[in-house]
This record gives C-alpha cells, structure tokens and sequence, in this order.
C-alpha cells in the first residue's frame, strides 16, 4: 500500500511540474501621466501571451502574465520590479516606457539578474547585460530624423523640446553638438524642459515661434513624453502654426497618442519612429486584424507594440533553443537570432543587445494615421553614441567580449553600466 501512495505522490509531483507556468512580467504604467502611452503595451503583452499559449504555450507549459501598475511613480518602478522577481518569481519583464522608469528598475534586475525587455526609444549611454533594447536607440531614430530636417526641409534653427528626465536630456545633448558639427550655430538651438504632465505652452510655443523672426527656417524636434503632447499640439494649432511654417517631428508621439487628439489642425507635422501601422506589409496586415479583433476596431498600433512583438518572439526562439528560462542561457541563445519585423524587413538581435531596425518618417494624416514619407534600410543600433567625444571611443558586446562599455583605445572593459 505504502508503494502504491508513493508512486502516486511521485506522479501527481511529475504532472504538477509539467504544468507548472511560466511567468511573464508587465511592468507598465496602467495610471499616472504615462497611461496613456503605456496601458496599450500591457494589453499588447497579454494579446502576445494568449496567442503563444494558443500554440501549446513554451517548453510544454502554459505562460502566465503578472501585471504590475507603477503608477508613472519612478520609484515604484523599482519595488515592483523587485515583486516581479522575488514574490512572483517571473522569468523575464516585458515594461518600462521612460528612461528615468528604466534606470529605476535597473539596480534590482541588475542585482536579483532578472532579465528586461525595454520596447520604447530611448537616449543611449547605456550597456546592461541584463536588459535588451528592443525600441529604438539615438542613431535609429534621432539622428535620421535632424538629418531629414537638415537635408530635406532646410530647417536653419532647431527648437528642442522636452520633458524633464533623463532621456530627452541625454538626446538632446547629442543632438545639439551634433547640430553644431553640421554647422548650425548655437545661438541658433533652442533648448527647453517642462515636467511631465505639463499643460501651459503659450509661452514656450511663442519663444519657437519668435526664434524665427529673421526669416530662418524653424523646426522642433519633440521629445515632450505622455499626456503633455495633448496641451503642447493644442497650443500650436491655437497660435495658427502650421507644418508648413514650423515643422514639428516627435519622438514620442505615434498612433495611440494622435487618436485622443483633434489630428485636423496637425495633418503635416511628422515623427521618426521604426514602425507605423500604415506600413504595408503581409505581416502588419496579421498584427493589425488581430488587435481590432481583440481590442476593438477603434484601437490602433504603434512602434512601442512592435518592439514587444519583436522582443516577446525572439525571447520564446531563444528559451525554446536554450530548453529553459534560466536567464543567463536565454541570454546567450538571444545573440543573433532573427525574426521578421512589421514593416517588410527582418530585425537581428546584436551582441550590444540592441536590434537592427528601419528608421521611418511619417506624416500625420487627418485620420490620426502617418503617411511614411522616408524609410531606410535595416540600421544596426548603437548603444553608444558616435557624436560625443566621451561615448565615441565605447562599444557593447555582451556576446565576445563580455562587456557593455569596452574602451576602443585602453583596450579595457570599463565597469560602470552609464555615463549619464
């Protein structure tokens, strides 16, 4: 009898392991001033999480998604970080959307090595081993975007603006000497910061429109984050500016921001982003239908979804090639993988764990939709910048060398993970 209850222990322990789930962490703002961007990368994670258990989940077991609000509370990114990890034991995050979100959360996935997918673009100047880089980096998307403002609409003087924090800070400091490398004067860069949530833009879109007063050619390049863009575009169209006389191109404006927007007085203005739903492709044609069908006709796709799609599937290849979640084997199954993105092209995961990505620029479009009027080829991502004399000498290679900030001219791995 005894060998009887004991086998029945042993095999009811094997059928308990065999369903044992997989848990996937959502770290994403479900309130607070990011909610408006951030809410729909939850709703894309757990859209991503029903499909792959539909397909007999991974590694035989179902996934299960643990979501957290952070509240847009920088802080709070951290502890519930560590609740992801530690009370949840998750196998990996999927989260974050601003870079003071991100550093926040560092040190604790750093410390308890957890492993992070960020899906939105970012400043650069930064190596972890622990996080993948799915969105954009500067060379991506910052810098094709002041070269289209440069070369294609001959804008002479640049307005930066942005939301006080660490990525609109970082990017713009690249930018401006950038700019003065491509011969634009600094008395002819105008830089400013609001704090999130900020809603009083008269004053700041009159200091744009004023540093056009000798006839030079303005344009804005927007870092601005979260429900501000809703004041700041209000703003322009009540001051009667068009595309045509100050073009605007954000960073961080795409489909699901414009669709709480009246878009008609914006139609013109653009953004640089890696994808836009009105991309054509076989691909985005699946991604798309599946969305309204799950979340209603009404709900649009942005960039920051198709960095999760990119990120989520490339995270199942490299766990179903390495036959476990254990982080530091998933890490290694990453490096190379590829997976065909939204937009026609195939994105690689590097070595600097970034992605190589297509930069597109799109043009607002009275429905809320982009017109793509640029699209490059596939542009590998750099985690350090070329256009900074302290960045330039740095590269990452996580895979070989071993190392996020390896010195090109000391020959030599140098151990903090930022210089900003």
């Amino acid at each position: 009898m005894r060998k009887v209850l004991l086998a029945s222990a042993m095999m009811c322990a094997v059928a308990s392991q065999a369903v044992a789930d997989i848990k996937v962490g959502v770290l994403h703002s479900l309130s607070g001033t990011m909610a408006i961007s951030e809410t729909t990368l939850k709703d894309t994670m757990l859209m991503l999480i029903e499909e792959q258990n539909a397909k007999g989940g991974l590694l035989g077991e179902k996934i299960e998604a643990v979501v957290v609000d952070p509240a847009s509370n920088w802080p709070l990114f951290a502890e519930k970080g560590r609740e992801l990890l530690s009370v949840h034991d998750v196998d990996v995050i999927f989260g974050n959307w601003t870079s003071v979100s991100r550093k926040s959360v560092l040190p604790v996935i750093e410390e308890l090595n957890g492993l992070l997918f960020y899906p939105v673009q970012y400043e650069g100047e930064e190596s972890s081993k622990n996080v993948f880089y799915t969105g954009a980096a500067p060379n991506q998307q910052a810098i094709p975007a002041t070269d289209y403002f440069l070369e294609e609409l001959g804008v002479e003087k640049f307005a930066l603006l942005g939301t006080d924090y660490v990525y609109p800070r970082t990017t713009n400091k690249i930018l401006e000497q950038y700019l003065k490398d491509n011969g634009i004067a600094a008395s002819d860069i105008f830089v400013n910061y609001t704090p999130f949530g900020h809603s009083d833009w008269s004053k700041i879109v009159a200091d744009v429109v004023a540093l056009g007063a000798d006839g030079k050619k303005v344009g804005v390049i927007s870092t601005i984050n979260g429900d501000a863009n809703i004041g700041f575009y209000k703003e322009l169209a009540a001051a009667g500016i068009s595309a045509d006389d100050i073009p605007v191109v954000a960073f961080s404006v795409g489909e699901e921001e414009l669709s709480g927007l009246d878009t008609s007085n914006l139609v013109g203005h653009l953004a640089a982003w890696n994808y836009f739903q009105s991309a054509e492709s076989d691909a985005n044609s699946a991604f798309i239908s599946a969305w309204k069908a799950k979340m209603g006709d009404e709900r649009v796709t942005n960039d920051p979804m198709e960095a999760h799609y990119i990120g989520f599937n490339m995270w199942v290849e490299a766990v179903t090639k390495a036959g476990t979640t254990d982080v530091d084997k998933v890490r290694d199954a990453m490096y190379g993988l590829t997976f065909p993105n939204l937009t026609g092209g195939i994105a690689e995961m590097l070595p600097n764990h970034h992605l190589s990505k297509p930069v597109l620029i799109g043009e607002i479009q009275a429905d809320g939709q982009f017109d793509i009027i640029s699209k490059t080829t596939e542009v590998p991502g750099d985690a350090w910048t070329d256009f900074l004399a302290e960045s330039k000498v740095l590269v990452s290679d996580w895979k070989d060398l071993k190392c996020g900030m390896y010195n090109t001219e000391t020959k030599s791995c140098v151990q903090i993970k930022s210089i900003y």
